[in-house]
């Protein structure tokens, strides 16, 4: 699941960098950090949820 999540989210930062969103709070090319901050987060809360389930 992890792997799945940053992939996705990689493909959607390069995306940003390429041609932007043009989502709310994603309208610059520069905005690509908000998507690796929503990664960083959801990544983390993949693998602490991951720890709690023990599977």
């Amino acid at each position: 699941m992890t792997k799945a999540i940053a992939v996705l989210l990689m493909l959607a930062m390069i995306a940003q960098i390429i041609k932007p969103l043009g989502l709310p709070g994603l309208r610059r090319r520069a905005d690509f950090w908000k998507l690796a901050l929503f990664a960083f987060a959801l990544w983390s809360a993949a693998l602490i949820l991951r720890e709690f389930t023990g599977t």
